[in-house]
């Protein structure tokens, strides 16, 4: 049994989209507390006290099927000079968002920012395996074949993860990827108790057409996490976000769940 005197570290900030198209500065820059805001002040991580290990964003075009398009940086997300001209041109109902604590001893190197990438998936990760060198670094990776293997290209737990979900996919193909999220997080649950440590999993998955989340951990409390749909400020959309942005209706996701957003902005809910 895993003990209960494990401490927990939540590090980053988490956000996705999805909705009518919108620009990134309405997103990233109009929220009271928005993404940069949450960077030098979060509400709600239970350790760290800032996200200034660098950041990331992704985003599908909205006419064409296209593999998402990527911006990231391993400056604090207020330091990017770029950032305010660039989400003022960019513009689309499909975004994830990202900022990161980078967890001690994990490089802090553009191979380590997400999202991540694989095909037309985008992927982030809010959470941490305790002790991920010494326990399921070498577990994971025997779990997965070569194409996947080779596709790690960084060091993070958040990436392992985002394999282990890639090879259920690849092992079940006609499996959905709520289905496969399932079991990847089933697999975490039990790799966590046989290697005597702890995961915490919020995560985010688009396909450019819908998201799939989680809050989930082995250990409680889970990370948090918020949806908020239809609010007056983003119209026929639906956000996911680590904190509220804003005084709104937010409500918190139960806690090992799985939330998924279908292209019309329905939301479903799955118990772990």
């Amino acid at each position: 049994m895993i003990s209960r005197e494990v401490k927990i570290f939540i590090m980053c900030r988490l956000l996705a989209y999805l909705g009518s198209p919108i620009s990134l500065e309405h997103l990233l820059y109009t929220p009271e507390h928005s993404l940069i805001v949450q960077s030098y002040q979060p509400r709600e991580m239970i350790s760290g006290v800032v996200n200034a290990d660098g950041f990331g964003m992704g985003w599908y075009d909205q006419q064409k099927a296209t593999e998402p398009f990527i911006y990231k940086n391993i400056l604090p997300i207020w330091n990017d000079q770029n950032l305010p001209s660039l989400s003022r041109y960019v513009e689309s109902g499909r975004i994830l968002a990202y900022i990161r604590s980078a967890t001690a001893g994990q490089a802090l190197d553009f191979s380590n920012s997400q999202p991540f990438q694989y095909q037309r998936l985008l992927f982030t990760h809010n959470g941490r395996i305790e002790k991920f060198r010494q326990t399921l670094y070498r577990p994971i990776r025997n779990h997965l074949s070569n194409e996947i293997y080779q596709s790690i290209q960084g060091s993070t737990d958040s990436e392992h993860i985002f394999a282990l979900l890639l090879h259920h996919l690849e092992s079940n193909p006609g499996k959905t990827i709520e289905q496969a999220l399932y079991i990847t997080l089933l697999n975490l649950s039990e790799l966590a108790k046989e290697y005597q440590t702890s995961v915490s999993a919020n995560m985010v998955i688009s396909d450019g057409n819908r998201l799939i989340a989680s809050r989930f951990s082995t250990q409680t409390p889970a990370p948090s996490l918020y949806w908020l749909r239809d609010d007056p400020t983003f119209p026929k959309s639906v956000i996911i976000a680590s904190e509220p942005l804003f005084t709104g209706n937010w409500i918190a996701c139960q806690e090992n769940s799985i939330i998924s957003v279908g292209e019309d902005c329905d939301i479903q809910f799955e118990q772990i």
